[in-house]
């Protein structure tokens, strides 16, 4: 029997001989075994007589671990992230490293995020008492560099404690395979069996950190890692050789994240000179004071970089989420900033990358870009003009990873020139296996470069493009359904559309509805509702994988810029009724 059927096997008997505990019985479970101040503390004021639904919220479920792994509020509770429920991850973890790999090893980095240095320990402890060495980085650090790591000092796996552009009261816990991808399903299946045969109290392996790294089972990540990272980073430089002496002018903010350290040493390295960070966004800071939704997606989030802008009057604003994995940008247009959306970031890269490929006659044969299933239709037409070939995968970067690796064991990585998702996530190069805002801000500042040398910002260059090849517009209409009444809402709604499936939407006649529950287009299963309309519009219904939410993600195209929005905002009133 291999690892994972055995999993299931012992999961499914354990299950069978335990009786299900109901809230307030795991509640005082806890109450007994836990050891933590804070958490006691915490559980005693949920289990007073007026909490009954904050404890129902705490305890209805535990944190589902997927293929992105654990993510949710912080706080004492299953349905929680705390050392209790990290641990209890990070047990089922290392019990499954032990049975998959003979001598496994694991690469750790968090970013701003509060509590993450202690879960960092943690996790880190537990996996060296279960004989598993493990490499940390010593400070915060982006997302796409613990990719990196993970395939440079060639590791079993890799974790980052993150909750990418959550709220604040957020944390995570996200797992990445030795290719530098988030886990597979199947790994995640697997690692989900191991976890759920782990009592958090009695079933998990500790020690003392400071012994482990004295014994070398633990030991800092050395900072030439992060050197050959940037280098990786140069080597796949698209720069516009013309554009070489235009000056740039750039103001930044991590968004009190993780991405000052390797943004302020490439822009550096890339010349550009003249860059102002957002004071108040500078430092690390996992309350996010100025900003209770850190996402760059979110003009509340950008407010003080154009408040900024509006001092010092640059050529655009970047913005890197707290985990540095995704970035956004706002240019001036007329009298205000615009915000780029993912969608036309995306757009704006992939002709750009072909433009420069095409001017210096090196574009790969066979070139490939990759996008999802939500992401604009509007590549598909700027990929046609260039002869490139256009991917779609589910939503989920690792799917984009997979692809990578498919063309690196075909031996032609040079194939891929672009990943992204509407969700402001890209990648550029293929020495990472996730989102990466660092090779992104490069190519959006080469790009700068390019644009300005021709007299444009890039709020003009997404213009002219949208006259080029019509202005498609998207957006996405994301609902939130907390707790666990809205956990069974939502999956309520989505039965009611397959069982009622949508005859029309919007005033528009719905002509197929795909359901990706069984796998489509040769796709993985998914939960997702595709309504494909009589105009050649779309809307897709997608419950997210690491928040209660579910999104509608709606796809107009019309011949203007007014009859473009004008179709948008049709089908999004439609969507929010569907979804209330």
């Amino acid at each position: 029997m291999d690892t994972l059927n055995k999993l299931k096997f012992l999961n499914a008997r354990m299950n069978r001989r335990k009786d299900p505990m109901d809230t307030h019985s795991l509640a005082r479970y806890w109450l007994e075994h836990a050891t933590d101040p804070e958490i006691l503390s915490e559980l005693k004021e949920l289990t007073a007589p007026d909490k009954a639904q904050e404890l129902e919220d705490a305890f209805f479920q535990e944190l589902s671990f997927g293929t992105a792994g654990l993510r949710g509020v912080l706080g004492a509770g299953t349905n929680r992230m705390n050392i209790y429920t990290v641990g209890k991850a990070t047990q089922g973890l290392a019990n499954y490293l032990v049975g998959a790999f003979d001598e496994p090893t694991v690469a750790i980095a968090r970013d701003s995020r509060n509590k993450g240095e202690l879960f960092v320990r943690t996790t880190a402890t537990i996996l060296a008492a279960m004989g598993i060495h493990v490499h940390i980085f010593p400070r915060i650090e982006p997302v796409p560099a613990l990719s990196f790591a993970v395939r440079e000092l060639e590791t079993s796996a890799g974790i980052v404690m993150t909750a990418s552009h959550n709220p604040a009261p957020y944390n995570g816990y996200k797992v990445y395979g030795p290719d530098g991808c988030q886990i597979t399903s199947e790994a995640a299946e697997a690692i989900s069996a191991a976890i759920a045969l782990v009592d958090p109290f009695t079933g998990v392996k500790t020690g003392d950190f400071d012994e482990f790294m004295e014994a070398g089972v633990i030991d800092w990540i050395d900072d030439v890692v992060l050197d050959r990272f940037l280098d990786a980073e140069l080597a796949n430089s698209q720069d516009d050789p013309d554009a070489a002496d235009v000056s740039l002018k750039l103001v930044y903010t991590p968004l009190c994240g993780s991405g000052l350290e390797l943004n302020s040493r490439l822009f550096e390295r890339i010349g550009v000179k003249d860059v102002t960070v957002v004071p108040e966004q500078k430092e690390p800071d996992g309350n996010f004071p100025t900003c209770p939704y850190p996402n760059p997606e979110i003009r509340e989030a950008m407010q003080k970089g154009i408040e900024c802008c509006e001092r010092v009057h640059p050529d655009l604003l970047l913005a890197t989420d707290p985990d540095a994995d995704r970035c956004g940008v706002a240019v001036k247009a007329d009298d205000d900033y615009l915000l780029l959306t993912g969608n036309e970031m995306g757009i704006l890269m992939l002709d750009y990358l072909c433009k420069m490929h095409e001017k210096k006659g090196d574009l790969p044969e066979g070139a490939i870009a990759v996008s999802t299933i939500v992401s604009t239709a509007m590549i598909d037409a700027i990929a046609e003009r260039y002869g490139v070939s256009i991917r779609r995968t589910l939503t989920g970067f690792k799917y984009i990873g997979e692809i990578i690796n498919e063309l690196v064991d075909a031996g032609h990585p040079e194939r891929f020139l672009l990943g992204f998702e509407e969700s402001y996530g890209y990648l550029a190069a293929t020495h990472v296996r996730d989102k990466d805002s660092i090779s992104a801000s490069m190519v959006i500042c080469q790009m700068a470069q390019h644009y300005k040398l021709h007299g444009m910002n890039l709020a003009q260059a997404i213009r002219a493009l949208y006259e080029e090849y019509g202005y498609y517009r998207n957006k996405t209409v994301s609902i939130s359904f907390p707790g666990a009444q809205g956990s069974t809402k939502m999956a309520n709604i989505m039965e009611g559309l397959r069982e009622r499936p949508l005859t029309e939407f919007a005033g528009r006649t719905v002509v197929d509805v795909v359901d990706y529950r069984e796998g489509s287009a040769g796709l993985p299963p998914a939960d997702v509702i595709e309504c494909r309309l009589a105009d050649e519009n779309k809307v897709i219904f997608r419950p997210s994988g690491t928040e209660p939410k579910i999104k509608a993600y709606l796809f107009g195209k019309a011949a203007s810029a007014s009859e473009a929005k004008a179709t948008i905002e049709e089908l999004e009133t439609a969507a929010r009724t569907v979804l209330s």
